[in-house]
């Protein structure tokens, strides 16, 4: 639990039992309630924002892999092109020379 042992919890609560009157333990209590509400809460919509942001990505992923195929295609497609017009252009100057 947030990396203290159980002995450790209990010391700090025992410390905060003698420190704090037991008059304002109630209003100790609803704050530490509200506390622990705000952070579940907190919680819940990271995880849904992380959640939705894995859906997203996974989403996207199947275009980014088209996109990167289609690309590396095109890429080899110029690069066979160029080699072929070069290769051509030498065999021309050869000839002539």
């Amino acid at each position: 639990m947030f990396g203290i042992s159980w002995s450790e919890f209990f010391v700090i609560l025992l410390v905060g039992v003698l420190v704090v009157p037991a008059r304002y333990w109630p209003d100790v209590a609803k704050f530490l309630a509200r506390l622990v509400k705000f952070f579940r809460e907190l919680i819940w919509k990271i995880t849904d924002a992380s959640e939705n942001i894995k859906n997203q990505i996974e989403l996207e992923k199947p275009i980014d892999d088209l996109i990167k195929t289609t690309t590396d295609e095109m890429l080899d497609t110029i690069s066979i092109v160029k080699k072929t017009a070069k290769t051509a252009t030498q065999k021309k100057v050869n000839g002539k020379k």
